[in-house]
């Protein structure tokens, strides 16, 4: 753990992040990088969890008048795949790996017990949090929010397509200003897009800082663990 400066984490990849710039579907070189880095925090000493997005698989409702609830339940199965993905990434990097669903599929995956969960991170297996919270209308970043509360982690990595968070689209707008540091609540009142609001308020009320930075530069995770200057820290 020395050079650490945290012990236990949350790391919320989104579904895109394994798309890679296929935009659909996975990338299984781009699945492979990501594994590679969380090996490296796994033999740092650092208690891993991880929460995947289905939006390179499953995005919204598809088509006008579909329900609501059977499209989040269909997002939900997508966060499936990809956690098996990148379950079966790390497992052939050697690092043991548990995927605990929020819908019970005994066959592929253990259902979500606290206890359980915690008691494979103290014994240093990486374990991936899939189905979201198991409820449709709330999305994987509530799913992050809740489950780095129920894991008494110390903060949730956000990683993303973008290097922290802007006061507008960097992409558009070349002259967006990106912060170093944010309170929740200028989060909350800006109505800035690092994570929605329901996730948000869940980590300021439980005081979990969330660290936004870019995926796609290598080693980004493991700079982020050692605390160094990178992306954007929401915290109190």
């Amino acid at each position: 753990m020395e050079g650490c400066k945290y012990k236990r984490v949350i790391l919320k990849l989104s579904g895109e992040a394994l798309a890679g710039e296929n935009g659909f579907g996975i990338d299984f070189e781009v699945a492979q990088r990501i594994a590679k880095e969380i090996k490296q925090l796994v033999e740092m000493g650092v208690e891993v969890g991880a929460v995947v997005g289905g939006g390179n698989i499953w995005r919204g409702r598809s088509g006008e008048g579909m329900d609501r609830t059977t499209a989040d339940y269909m997002g939900m199965l997508a966060t499936c795949i990809n956690a098996l993905a990148l379950q079966d990434s790390l497992e052939g990097l050697g690092v043991v790996t548990r995927v605990q669903t929020a819908i019970e599929m005994k066959e592929v995956a253990e259902p979500f017990i606290r206890r359980k969960a915690m008691r494979h991170l103290e014994k240093g297996r990486v374990v991936i949090f899939a189905a979201g919270t198991g409820n449709p209308y709330f999305s994987t970043d509530t799913t992050a929010a809740l489950r780095a509360a129920e894991i008494e982690a110390d903060v949730i990595l956000l990683a993303k397509k973008v290097d922290g968070v802007y006061n507008k689209d960097p992409k558009k707008f070349p002259d967006a200003k990106k912060y170093d540091r944010l309170s929740y609540i200028e989060v909350l009142d800006q109505g800035l897009q690092v994570m929605d609001s329901t996730a948000t308020s869940l980590c300021m009320d439980n005081d979990i800082p969330i660290l936004v930075f870019g995926l796609d530069e290598e080693g980004n995770i493991q700079r982020a663990i050692r605390g160094e200057k990178i992306g954007t820290l929401v915290c109190k």
